[in-house]
């Protein structure tokens, strides 16, 4: 049995993804299983129930016995501690090459320079996507509008602009509709606490020896987040004691005006604000106009 998992924080693409692949795989019987490293946010959720599945089970370790497959990720810090004992037997993914991870063998290692990690899927399916259901194309449509945030994201390729427009076609879905459904999904954070929404969507990147753990939280609704921006920043310096990173950063995306607000908790990020982004920090907040992608805009561009 093959054990399926994208990172922790999953999101839209890691949850599906795994989803997909297991399908894929079972049409070549092969036996495997789809795993969440944790609860998936809430447009992850609603998509699942949106095309009926249910939440994949939650994988909490892996082992020297376990074979797996690694999606929407290949760093180590985003998978389990065990991961590098465990048998790596493939990695389907669109992120930069980290490093870190040991296998017990030459894998296959699939990574495109695409948006999201269901699109590099599709791809390597050829011919056999036409005979998926319409519940694993609706899954990669979802992954693609999630990732892309419906083709605002400086992420997004032809590829996948083709490639979704096509599938919602096939799906007779109008495809700002069913964005707007899941960005309204993902904008209902009503029941997160604030340690929960840092963790929500983040992952850990050090610069030049400095720890940060990097969240972002896409809405179309930030002034509910942002509401409650004194009892965030409180939290930061917890999340951060707790979590092992010296910092916590989080970028509230506003997916209708493109724009990010990132929150100021102290000094240290105040420097890093104005070295990164160009910008003046007077206050608590600040302003990022056109920053919308971890990937691309954000991660890439952290100074110390």
């Amino acid at each position: 049995m093959i054990k399926i998992f994208g990172h922790k924080a999953p999101d839209t693409d890691a949850t599906g993804s795994a989803i997909i692949w297991s399908w894929f795989l079972g049409t070549k019987d092969v036996e495997a299983t789809p795993y969440v490293l944790g609860e998936p946010n809430t447009e992850a959720a609603f998509v699942l129930t949106r095309w009926g599945y249910e939440t994949p089970a939650l994988l909490q370790e892996v082992d020297a016995d376990d074979m797996v497959i690694i999606v929407d990720t290949n760093n180590p810090a985003e998978l389990p501690e065990g991961i590098n004992d465990a048998t790596v037997i493939e990695i389907i993914d669109h992120h930069m090459l980290v490093g870190g991870l040991k296998t017990k063998q030459p894998i296959n290692i699939t990574i495109e320079p695409v948006a999201a990690t269901a699109t590099v899927m599709a791809n390597m399916m050829g011919d056999d996507l036409a005979t998926a259901p319409d519940s694993i194309k609706g899954l990669i449509l979802s992954c693609i509008l999630s990732d892309t945030l419906e083709f605002r994201s400086p992420t997004t390729t032809d590829v996948d602009v083709s490639l979704a427009k096509s599938l919602a076609e096939e799906l007779g879905l109008d495809i700002s509709a069913y964005a707007a459904e899941m960005f309204a999904a993902k904008s209902d954070v009503s029941h997160y606490m604030d340690a929960e929404l840092l963790r929500l969507d983040s992952k850990e990147y050090a610069v030049d020896g400095t720890k940060f753990r990097v969240s972002v939280l896409e809405t179309t609704s930030p002034e509910t987040v942002l509401s409650r921006k004194a009892s965030l920043i409180d939290t930061m310096s917890t999340v951060a004691a707790e979590d092992g990173v010296d910092h916590v950063l989080l970028f509230v995306v506003d997916i209708l005006k493109e724009q990010a607000t990132l929150l100021i908790p102290n000094d240290m990020v105040k420097q890093v604000a104005e070295k990164s982004f160009d910008v003046s920090v007077t206050g608590d907040n600040v302003i990022l106009p056109g920053v919308v992608s971890r990937k691309k805009q954000i991660i890439p561009n952290l100074a110390v």
